[in-house]
């Protein structure tokens, strides 16, 4: 059961959070969001456990917005975290979680029909124990783009479904996602203006990549919220790391690790640097959207947005990245 006083001191930390409005949703969220994808084992394997009281220790230090989708961990993201919210009161969370990307038996599937699309949103709430969900995203726009209708389906036939249940309650707000912001930028030109309300994109607010930067005006001129994720570009800028299964090219995984040794030498983590850096810069950026299934580190980043940032460590980490700043890859 969640209490209030649920968490003792080894659980909590001393926040001062900011809090940001996404677009004109009036929802005002906090600058560091938890994304749930961990809490399907994306990244590892999790214990459920541990991944519940993660989501538990980030709503009590000030953590307002949660991320996920039925495709993290092919539904399990969506079941461990509704096990956590069945237990957290609604008023004390924004919830948003995807259509048309999904798995099944190690396998992805994308269906962005309007029918698979509505059924997708009740099958969510059922798994996540709400009855209304604050913002639904049409995830990876792109991977329709690939397929018969292109992008246009999207504006066609995904959103105005969407729409329909945002008149109905079902949902509040509307938005879509992609890792290419112009795909984002060519969604929102064409579809009926107000349908899409935000837009989420990861890896391009980062200390190795700002592109979205350059998208920011068009999104206001549109009045539409923008949600970054990924601080840590996917594991690229991590002490570890990046995983053996991420499509950076080589030298940009070099030009990181490079920049993460520096930051080791100095005794400042580049996690820290990394995360700071994407809630810090631009308070345009309604919030930046982190992923842990452990609740320690959960706290451990909530500290770290606390901290003021080393701005000459941020241009010295550039730097060592130097012209791998805003190499980009594809989705996968």
């Amino acid at each position: 059961m969640y209490l209030e006083n649920y968490l003792t001191a080894k659980h909590s930390t001393k926040t001062s959070m900011v809090y940001n409005e996404i677009g004109t949703t009036g929802m005002r969220v906090s600058n560091l969001g938890f994304g749930a994808s961990s809490l399907g084992g994306v990244f590892r394997g999790i214990k459920e456990s541990e991944g519940i009281e993660a989501v538990f220790t980030a709503v009590d230090n000030g953590i307002n917005f949660i991320d996920v989708s039925p495709y993290y961990g092919h539904l399990k993201a969506e079941t461990v975290l509704g096990k956590a919210l069945k237990d957290i009161p609604r008023d004390k969370y924004y919830l948003s979680t995807k259509v048309g990307r999904y798995g099944k038996d190690g396998k992805n599937i994308w269906d962005y029909s309007a029918k698979r699309a509505t059924e997708s949103v009740y099958e969510s709430m059922e798994r996540l124990n709400v009855d209304y969900i604050d913002i639904i995203n049409v995830h990876d726009v792109e991977f329709q783009g690939d397929m018969e209708g292109g992008l246009q389906k999207i504006v066609d036939e995904t959103l105005p479904a969407l729409v329909e249940l945002r008149k109905k309650g079902v949902v509040r707000h509307v938005g879509i996602t992609d890792l290419q912001p112009e795909n984002l930028k060519w969604v929102v030109e064409h579809a009926e203006e107000g349908s899409v309300e935000s837009i989420l994109n990861f890896c391009h607010y980062s200390l190795n990549d700002t592109l979205l930067i350059d998208f920011l005006g068009f999104f206001e001129q549109h009045y539409v919220g923008v949600i970054n994720a990924s601080p840590f570009s996917m594991g690229l800028l991590s002490s570890r790391g990046a995983p053996m299964w991420h499509p950076a090219s080589k030298d940009l995984r070099m030009a990181c690790a490079k920049a993460a040794a520096y930051c080791q030498e100095v005794g400042y983590p580049i996690e820290k640097l990394a995360i700071q850096f994407s809630t810090s810069y631009n308070p345009r950026i309604a919030t930046t959207l982190f992923s842990s299934a452990n609740p320690q580190n959960v706290l451990r980043n909530i500290a770290y947005v606390n901290e003021p940032l080393d701005e000459q460590l941020v241009n010295k980490v550039q730097e060592i990245i130097g012209d791998q700043m805003r190499v980009r890859w594809k989705n996968s």
